[in-house]
Order: C-alpha cells, then structure tokens, then sequence
C-alpha cells in the first residue's frame, strides 16, 4: 500500500513533463541536447532504468559496456534519423523501450553482459532515431548530440548509482519493484497521450 502512495506521487511529479515526453523538443544547439534527456519523461526514465537494471548485475564492466552501448547506439540511432526522416513507429518504440525497461527492473531480470548491453542498445537506438528524424535543416546536428551524449551519461550513471547505493540493503527490493513499477506506469500514460 506504501509503495502505490510511492508510485502515485512520482507520477504526479512528472505529469507537467509527459505531455511534453517527445514531440515539439527544441534541437538548436548543445543546450537544447543537453536539457532534452532531462526533461523529456521517455528519455529520463528508459536511461535512469537502464543504468539502474545494467549496475545491479554488480559487475561494474556490466554497467560500462551497458552504458557505452547506450551512448553508440543513441549517436547511431540518430544519425539514422538524420538520413531517414520521420517514421510514426518509432514513437511506438520508444513508449515499448520504457514498458520493457520498466519490466526488466521491477522483475531484476539478471543477463549476461552481452545481452544486457544489446537491449540496451537497442532500445538507445530508437531514441536517437527520434531525435535525428526531427532535426531541422540549418542546425548543428553535432552541438546537438553531444549535449545529448553528456546529459544521457549523466542518466545513466544516476540510475546505476541507485544500484550501487542500494545493494544488499533492505530497500533494495523495494526500489527496484518501485523503479520499475514507475516506469510501467508511465508506459502506458504516454501510449495514450503520444
């Protein structure tokens, strides 16, 4: 009963931010990559989740490689998007990368290093994607990704010290059913606003 007070609360939190979860972002320069992982609700939660379901395998090359793929992939599913254009699916995707996340940390689903790092990148790609198919001509496509870049390792590296700070500790369990549980929720929230 704690826990759905717990989960309500966050969602409250992030509510002003979900309309805002994907369309419409500013992409002019390095502040706008930067702010977006921040402030766009699917990015922070897939790359918080994800740096947060990389750590608690405890082995730190499981959470670089995770992160590392992370970042390649985002870079590479963006400049996809540069050379494609927009694809409606994509945003389908993207709402299925934060469902999955979502499931992988609230179920502590534990893969190899591999595994782990190649669902990651994957759902990363389709991030980056979005972002490169709604670049506008005339912008720096490069100050862009590279705000993005830090402010996604920034992310991922928070979600992975939750981990680290929570391990072996009483409230381990609880904040991964919880995280997780977040992450599920607003899932299903931006299917139905995107």
């Amino acid at each position: 009963m704690m826990y759905g007070r717990w989960i309500a609360l966050l969602i409250l939190f992030f509510t002003p931010s979900i309309a805002l979860a994907h369309p419409g972002h500013d992409h002019a320069g390095l502040g706008a990559g930067f702010l977006h992982p921040l402030s766009g609700l699917d990015h922070l939660l897939v790359l918080l989740g994800i740096g947060f379901w990389a750590a608690r395998s405890g082995l730190a090359r499981g959470s670089l490689a995770a992160g590392a793929a992370v970042l390649a992939a985002l870079a590479g599913g963006f400049a996809l998007g540069l050379a494609q254009g927009p694809l409606p699916v994509i945003e389908f995707g993207i709402v299925a990368s934060v469902l999955l996340t979502g499931l992988l940390v609230f179920f502590g689903a534990r893969l190899p290093v591999a595994f782990t790092a190649a669902i990651a990148a994957g759902f990363a790609v389709l991030h980056g994607f979005a972002h490169g198919a709604e670049m506008a001509a005339g912008l720096s496509a490069v100050a862009f990704l590279s705000g993005f870049l830090v402010a996604s390792s920034i992310l991922l590296a928070a979600g992975a010290g939750l981990a680290v700070l929570t391990r072996g500790a009483a409230l381990e369990r609880p904040t991964r059913r919880a995280a997780g549980g977040v992450l599920v929720v607003a899932s299903v929230y931006l299917l139905i606003v995107v």
